[in-house]
């Protein structure tokens, strides 16, 4: 399925339930924000092993998978909604942080890009 495909079901969703009156940008927006924040919520106080492993326990596998498709579904609402292609927004989005963090001064270091090749990693 491509990403139009699913923006069409999406937006047929809304339509149906006439809920389109609701999915201005301002409110999708803070839904995501939400959604993100009920992900979040999975991986509080988890350990980095923990966190590594959370697919392992099948109930918690579908929560953590059924807030990442909710958080995908308000993004994609949201790129409907204001005309933007993520997929073009996203190769342009790499191409910039490309710039920012060239590999041999980024490499191995959590560094700002305005903070590399100053210093020890």
């Amino acid at each position: 399925m491509t990403v139009e495909e699913l923006q069409h079901r999406l937006r047929q969703f809304a339509q149906e339930r006439s809920w389109e009156q609701f999915h201005t940008p301002k409110n999708l927006v803070m839904a995501l924000a939400g959604e993100a924040g009920e992900l979040l919520e999975l991986f509080q106080w988890l350990t980095p092993d923990e966190s590594a492993e959370i697919m392992a326990d099948p109930q918690t596998a579908v929560q953590v998978r059924h807030e990442m498709a909710d958080v995908l579904a308000y993004l994609l609402r949201l790129a409907d909604v204001l005309q933007v292609d993520l997929l073009s927004a996203l190769s342009d989005k790499i191409a910039v942080n490309g710039a920012k963090y060239p590999a041999e001064l980024a490499r191995g270091t959590a560094r700002k890009y305005d903070q590399l090749g100053k210093g020890d990693k």
